[in-house]
């Protein structure tokens, strides 16, 4: 059996162009070639397939269908998958597909590069030898993200650097695997497959905004942003361990017309590390008193990709409230 490359676009397969990074013709012909100078015998089989590459940074909710159904057109003749990705928005995307793919009885790993694949001092070949020796050799049976020498899990993942190799990381979870000269994985690290639930819903891409808190915001501010009868869902990124400013009545509420109005409003922290506790103080647990849900320790791009399927796939708000509170494929603690 084989595992399949699907390449999706990214910083990985561009090339220089008059106005900047562009996709470069010819991608999976010139990987294959470069692969193949490095071939060893511990390499697997793969093939590669290519949708329409784009920038990530031009990534919709979507295009998650898309590629979630490629790989189930597939699903039955390889062993595992590896998706490359732009690095810009390939955290969301790992969240997403690892809600669609609950589950999965196979590994899908993300992975790309910092610099494309046809210039010097590269990234993309370790990237790519990495992501496939675990699509193809090891246990890993969900969503993971490879990058810089380590084996994330996709839902807790996060970009946090613009240029270094090491780009990503998990804050609020350690690594699943570390490579270099040799190889660990955590194997009691790993999400258990559980029952095999795989859903592709139609995304509506303006279904959830997301909001920064910061001193001095107003009312109108909430108001103006779910203005937009598509907008469903609502993220708040609030201060520390949940607050906001219960003091500004203007502020409150704006957020419980916004409930009033049926749209679910769910509080994630600003910080890196750490989660939601909304009923540490007064000014989180205003929040709670007007319907806004705790989002724990998940990340933002994980709670954004969350609340998008919930939205679009389940039937009631009250399953959409029942699923955020709950860890699915260990999104959140």
């Amino acid at each position: 059996m084989k595992t399949l490359i699907l390449h999706t676009g990214g910083t990985i397969g561009m090339a220089a162009a008059a106005d900047g990074y562009r996709p470069m013709p010819g991608f999976p012909e010139r990987l294959r070639q470069q692969l193949e100078t490095r071939a060893s015998t511990s390499q697997p089989n793969y093939d590669i397939v290519e949708l329409p590459p784009i920038d990530s940074a031009d990534l919709r909710p979507g295009h998650w269908p898309v590629i979630a159904s490629t790989l189930l057109e597939h699903w039955h003749d390889y062993t595992g998958f590896v998706i490359l990705h732009g690095t810009d928005t390939m955290a969301w995307s790992a969240s997403a597909l690892s809600f669609m793919l609950r589950g999965t009885d196979k590994p899908v790993i993300f992975t790309g590069a910092q610099i494309p694949l046809i210039e010097t001092d590269s990234d993309a070949l370790d990237n790519v030898e990495g992501a496939l020796h675990f699509a193809a050799n090891e246990p890993v049976r969900e969503v993971g993200l490879y990058f810089g020498q380590r084996l994330l899990r996709g839902n807790r993942s996060r970009k946090l650097a613009t240029t270094r190799f090491d780009a990503f990381d998990s804050p609020n979870y350690p690594p699943l695997a570390e490579t270099g000269n040799t190889i660990t994985l955590h194997r009691e690290r790993i999400v258990s497959p559980g029952e095999k639930q795989f859903v592709i819903p139609e995304f509506n891409d303006q279904a959830v905004a997301i909001l920064t808190l910061h001193p001095g915001i107003s009312g109108a501010t909430v108001d103006a942003l779910t203005a937009n009868p598509r907008v469903r869902g609502l993220i708040l990124q609030t201060y520390g361990v949940g607050n906001a400013p219960q003091g500004d009545r203007e502020l409150i509420a704006a957020l419980e017309r916004a409930t009033a109005r049926g749209i679910t409003l769910l509080n994630t922290t600003q910080c890196l590390i750490g989660g939601v506790s909304q009923e540490t103080y007064a000014t989180g647990a205003a929040l709670a008193r007007i319907g806004v849900i705790s989002a724990g320790d998940i990340t933002l791009e994980a709670a954004f990709a969350k609340l998008h399927f919930l939205l679009a796939s389940a039937n009631d708000t009250d399953s959409v409230r029942e699923g955020l509170q709950q860890s699915w494929c260990g999104e959140k603690s």
